[in-house]
C-alpha cells in the first residue's frame, strides 16, 4: 500500500525501507540530530513493521531519492503490544511540506494493523516542530524523562491511544 494522491507528483511515494536506502537514511539522520544513529542501527530495523521511507517523485528531488523516513515497531507490553516510534526525520530541504505527517500517519496505520493498543514515542523537550506534529497526530504528553539525551536534555514521552 502506498500513500499518494493520484496525479500529484509533489508528494513522495512511501514504501518499506530497503537495505539500499540505508546510506541515504543515515545521511538524513546526521543532518537532523545531534546524536545520529549509525547505519548498523538502522540495519537492525529492516524487518520492523514500520520502517518506511518517503522517496521523491517528479522533478525535485530526482525520482527515487529518499527524502524522509520513520522507524517504528511493536514491543510486548503486559499482554498487549505497544507501538514505538523510534525515529522520524525529513531531509532539511524537504521539511514543512507534509512529508513527516505522511510518514507518521503510515507508521500509525501499519502498527494499528498489527494489533497494538497504543503507540509511544520520545521527543526532545526543545523540538517544537516535532511536538506540534505529534500533537496534531493525536499524541499526548504523558511524562517527562529528565536528562534522557546524552547532552542532558529532557525527553517528553508522548502516547497515542484509541478506543
Amino acid at each position: 500500500m502506498t500513500t499518494v494522491v493520484p496525479g500529484d507528483t509533489t508528494l513522495p511515494f512511501i514504501r518499506s525501507a530497503r537495505r539500499s536506502d540505508l546510506l541515504a537514511v543515515a545521511d538524513i539522520e546526521r543532518q537532523s540530530f545531534p546524536q545520529p544513529w549509525s547505519v548498523a542501527a538502522f540495519e537492525g530495523f529492516l524487518d520492523a513493521p514500520a520502517f518506511l521511507v518517503a522517496v521523491g517523485r517528479g522533478d525535485a528531488p530526482p525520482d527515487g531519492t529518499v527524502v524522509g523516513y520513520v522507524v517504528a515497531d511493536a514491543i510486548p507490553n503486559h499482554g498487549e503490544a505497544l507501538g514505538h516510534v523510534k525515529d522520524l526525520a525529513v531531509h532539511p530541504d524537504r521539511r514543512r511540506r507534509g512529508i513527516g505527517r505522511q510518514l507518521l500517519e503510515r507508521a500509525v496505520c501499519t502498527l494499528r494493523s498489527t494489533g497494538v493498543g497504543s503507540i509511544k514515542l520520545e521527543v526532545r523537550a526543545s523540538n517544537e516542530g516535532a511536538k506540534r506534529l505529534y500533537r496534531q497526530a493525536g499524541f499526548v504528553h504523558r511524562r517527562t524523562i529528565p536528562r534522557y539525551y546524552d547532552d542532558g536534555e529532557d525527553a517528553l514521552v508522548m502516547l497515542r491511544t484509541w478506543g
